[in-house]
Parts: structure tokens; C-alpha cells; sequence
């Protein structure tokens, strides 16, 4: 294998070989299986008006060009821009519109988003319409002549609604607005939004790209270039960037990325399997189970047509609020903590945690109640997953 692997060769390549090799534009030159941490704040010139390439770890960093290489190959898009949260990749998106401006988003849609968009966007003069996006004809209803972009997550979070991609791409294009993909539940390994006729992916690296829990990143990937020289000013301008550390945790993390998911989606069929056979038993304690890959999934088609699998994130409701809060007590292999996509199954509360800040009245038309959990699943053994989360549904 050569030493570089960027251009035609790169894309050549599988995506498990170009998830654990990178593209190799930056390796230095001892022969290090690693990229190395360039823990450097700034760079020596060469001399006036001469540079190595890298003058402020603000503007760029060897060890964040190198991911955000990576994941610029693995989306497909002509440039990532590496942040030091997912929630400063969508502020940093957000600046590209000005007041006046209009957006249509996802009606079901992580809280932290709504709270950036209700605190912060609107308070900058960008208005929001929530749509179900899962429907063209809704989202289409919703644009207006100021809309600018449609922001969708596919699946949503935490009701796992799918929307069609390029569906929704073929009318921005028509309606002449921006289609914005939250990919952070598939990654690329399962969807890839920009084949699909999106604009820009974005992603909270933290999940399943880091997939160990102990990084923050966040990313957006650009399909034109235009896109991603609007987005690299402000970057700059801002400052939002990953530092090195993070920067090559979430490469390394992103090595096995593919190994990862397929355990965690595997895992995670034979766990929703198991919960929609409890929604079927006399007097249920699970009463609805949503996970795109069961065969009653009202999104399982298009998620056949548009990605490669079905993901690793599932949320049920149980019959009421004391069962829910029984099984968050009682889980013991499964940890009671917010954020999903790590190698550990964590079960998550979304009405107190994750969308704690969306309006009470909202959660519940959406359902998100206080009968809903939603479980990020890992990679330890299914039997025992399952046999914790009878334990703890049942209190056996």
C-alpha cells in the first residue's frame, strides 16, 4: 500500500480501509501508524511572506487537518471543518444566515438544537418552522419565499422518524434553498446525505465518529466549495476549533467506526426485536417501540433505499411514568446517562435530559413523554443486554 493514499486512490479504496488508513495527506515522516499530536498553538514561519502551510492552531492544526480529511472522504464532500462540539459546528452553521432569513426544520429534532435555534437564532432575527419532514408535501408547505434551508436529522431524535433525502433534495433544489443533514445517527458507514443530493452533513463527533465517550467534536462537510469558504471564515472568525487531543482521539476512534457499527446495529435488532415482543404480552409494560429497522417502521423503505443499515439507537415508552423511572433505576449493565454513539449502551430520559428545554406541551404532541427512553446501544453482548433490560422492565 503507498504511503499516500488521497486522491483517485482514496476513493478507490473501502470505506473499513479508508476509516482505519485516513488519507495519509499529513503522516509525517518517522513512519508513525498514528497521526501524531501536534499540541502547538502556533507555527514558525519560513521567512516573509513564506509559511509551512500552518501558522495558528485557530486557522489549522496537522493533526485536525488530518481528520478532517478523513472525514471529508468518508461523507464524500470536498471539505470538513472540524469544531469543538457538534452544537459549535450548528452555531457556526447558523451564521451563514442573516435576519430575515427562514428555516425549515425537523419537528422532531434533539433539544439542543431547538434551544439554539429558539435562544440564539431567533433572537438574531432567523426564524424556524417545524415540519415533519418525513412528509415532501409538508416541508414544501412550510417554505416560504425567505427560506434559505432545510434542516433535517434522519433518523430524528429521539422519535426516530426517517426522512427521504433525495426526495427533500430534489425540492431545494427546486425551491432554491440549502438541504442540511444531521447525519450523527448512521455516520457515513450507513448513510452518506451528500450522495443523496444534501448540501452539508452535519455531525456531533462525540457519538459514534469518537465512539468511546471520552472526546467532544463536531463537524460539518461540505458538497461545494463555495459552501465550505463561507464556512472556513467564519470558523476562523469565531474560533469554535477542535484541539489537537480531541482531534486525534476522534481519529483514532474513527479506525474501528465501522466495526463498531455493525456490533451496535446487530446488538440493537435483537433488543428491538425483544422490546416489540413485550408490547404484544398481556397488560404490557413497553408499550411502543421505535426503531427504524422493524418491519412496522412507517420509514423502513426509505431507509432500505437511502442507507445501509438501520442504526444502533432505539426509543420505546412504557405504560406509564413509574415504570420508566423503575427501569432507570434498575438497569446495571446499561448506564443511566445522557449522550449516545460510545462502545457502553447508555439509556437516556429525553423529557429531563435531552429535551428537558423544549416546551412540555411540544414534547408531548411529539410524544416525547415521560413514558419514553431512549437506548444508545453498544457493544457488549446482546443476551446481556437484554436479560438487564428484563430485569429491569420487570424488576425480576
Amino acid at each position: 500500500m503507498p504511503n499516500t493514499l488521497g486522491g483517485g486512490r482514496a476513493r478507490s479504496l473501502a470505506f473499513e480501509t479508508l476509516a482505519l488508513h485516513g488519507t495519509r495527506e499529513n503522516a509525517d515522516k518517522t513512519g508513525s501508524l498514528t497521526t501524531p499530536i501536534y499540541q502547538a498553538a502556533t507555527f514558525a514561519h519560513l521567512g516573509v511572506g513564506r509559511s509551512t502551510g500552518y501558522d495558528y492552531s485557530r486557522l489549522q492544526n496537522p493533526t485536525r487537518q488530518a481528520l478532517e480529511e478523513t472525514v471529508a472522504t468518508l461523507e464524500g464532500g470536498c471539505d470538513a471543518i472540524a469544531f469543538s462540539t457538534g452544537m459549535a459546528a450548528l452555531a457556526c452553521l447558523m451564521d451563514l444566515f442573516a435576519p430575515g432569513d427562514h428555516i425549515v426544520a425537523s419537528d422532531d429534532l434533539y433539544g439542543g438544537s431547538v434551544r439554539l435555534f429558539t435562544a440564539v437564532s431567533g433572537k438574531n432575527g432567523i426564524g424556524v418552522t417545524y415540519a415533519d419532514t418525513s412528509s415532501a408535501d409538508a416541508v414544501e408547505s412550510a417554505i416560504r419565499p425567505n427560506t434559505k434551508a432545510v434542516f433535517v436529522e434522519t433518523p430524528t431524535n429521539p422519535m426516530m422518524v426517517v426522512s427521504d433525502i433525495a426526495a427533500l433534495a430534489g425540492l431545494c433544489k427546486r425551491r432554491g434553498c440549502l438541504l442540511i443533514v444531521d447525519n450523527t445517527f448512521l455516520t457515513p458507514y450507513l448513510m452518506r446525505p451528500l450522495a443523496l443530493g444534501a448540501d452539508i452533513v452535519l455531525h456531533s463527533g462525540t457519538k459514534y465518529l469518537g465512539g468511546h465517550n471520552d472526546a467532544l467534536a463536531g463537524f460539518l462537510v461540505c458538497a461545494r466549495a463555495d459552501l465550505s469558504e463561507r464556512l472556513r471564515y467564519l470558523y476562523k472568525t469565531t474560533g469554535a476549533c477542535i484541539g489537537p487531543m480531541d482531534a486525534y482521539l476522534v481519529l483514532r476512534g474513527i479506525k474501528t467506526l465501522p466495526v463498531r457499527m455493525e456490533r451496535q446495529q446487530e446488538n440493537a435488532a435483537v433488543i428491538a426485536r425483544w422490546l416489540k415482543e413485550q408490547t404484544e404480552r398481556g397488560g404490557a409494560l413497553v408499550t411502543d417501540v421505535y426503531y427504524p429497522g422493524l418491519d412496522d417502521h412507517p420509514g423502513i423503505e426509505v431507509s432500505r433505499r437511502q442507507a445501509s443499515g438501520f442504526g444502533a439507537m432505539i426509543s420505546f415508552a412504557t405504560r406509564d411514568e413509574a415504570i420508566a423511572h423503575g427501569v432507570l433505576e434498575r438497569v446495571q449493565v446499561i448506564q443511566f446517562a445522557e449522550s449516545l454513539g460510545g462502545i457502553e449502551s447508555l439509556i437516556t430520559y429525553p423529557a429531563m435530559q435531552t429535551h428537558a428545554d423544549v416546551p412540555p406541551e411540544v414534547r408531548e404532541a411529539r410524544g416525547i413523554t415521560n413514558r419514553l427512553l431512549r437506548l444508545s446501544v453498544g457493544i457488549e453482548n446482546a443476551k446481556d443486554l437484554v436479560a438487564d433490560l428484563r430485569q429491569a422492565v420487570y424488576g425480576e
